[in-house]
């Protein structure tokens, strides 16, 4: 089992180092078609697994009509939670007159860093997300199966591959080493194994508050696809393939979780 959990948390970690890897193989950027292929797969998958693997296992805790308050109250929390990281770090947008003008290399490079930093504190939650569910394995839960916390670990590993890209990217477009480039897109991603390690441990401890962390993860998911990754995908061209992705992704989910689980 041991093995098992340690696989899992890593897997999403390795998605971010992959994605960050692609400095070193492409000149440019990812091809509009495969990002949002990725990022429609990936949110497809997260949705189902907040669903699935989160909020109907945390209200399956209880019992009766009660059992989905602390479902509902987790949920919100994780909800408001990355609203709030979303206010402490807004959203940078620049148009292409300010990327021309003379500050135009220097606002990129600060836009850069600014997004690795919002990207790493929204892998915090995806990292809590797991270590919720293996917690919640690990303690023989058995609404909660190793094929389900896998499965969403791979689905947050596949989200994560084009996040690693989207900062390693720009940095070396900016004038970055190849190396650096990619340790930065990497060190965004460490947060997830140590937010996973730090929820697993704190559930062991705090087992009663298992249906809150589940729903609380779920809330955090959902405001990350909902907020971030939905709008990409949808963006021009390809936005067909995000869509069409986004409902494999989720039957593909929904499968796991229901037939193997």
């Amino acid at each position: 089992m041991v093995v098992e959990v340690i696989r899992g948390i890593l897997i999403p970690f390795l998605g971010t180092s992959l994605g960050a890897g692609c400095v070193f193989f492409m000149k440019k950027s990812i091809h509009p078609l495969v990002q949002r292929a990725l990022i429609g797969f990936a949110s497809g998958v997260m949705v189902a697994a907040s669903i699935w693997s989160l909020l109907i296992p945390a209200i399956e805790q209880g019992e009766g009509a009660a059992a989905v308050l602390p479902a509902v109250f987790g949920f919100w929390v994780g909800i408001l939670f990355l609203l709030l990281l979303d206010h402490v770090i807004p959203h940078l947008h620049m148009n292409s007159d300010e990327a021309e003008g003379p500050d135009g290399v220097k606002a990129r490079l600060k836009k850069t860093t600014m997004l690795a930093l919002a990207v790493t504190l929204h892998n915090l939650p995806e990292g809590m997300a797991v270590g919720v569910v293996y917690a919640g394995y690990m303690s023989g839960n058995s609404n909660i199966t190793a094929l389900g916390a896998l499965a969403l670990s791979v689905g947050i590993a596949i989200q994560n591959f084009p996040e690693g890209a989207i900062i390693s990217m720009p940095l070396r477009a900016e004038g970055v080493g190849k190396g650096r480039a990619f340790l930065y897109g990497v060190l965004s991603g460490v947060v997830e194994p140590l937010g996973a390690l730090l929820t697993i441990f704190a559930a062991g401890l705090l087992l009663p508050a298992l249906p809150f962390l589940l729903s609380f993860a779920a809330g955090a998911m959902m405001y990350v696809v909902i907020e971030e990754l939905i709008p990409e995908m949808s963006e021009e061209p390809h936005s067909n393939i995000g869509t069409v992705l986004f409902a494999l992704g989720f039957t593909v989910m929904m499968t796991l979780d229901v037939v193997l689980g």
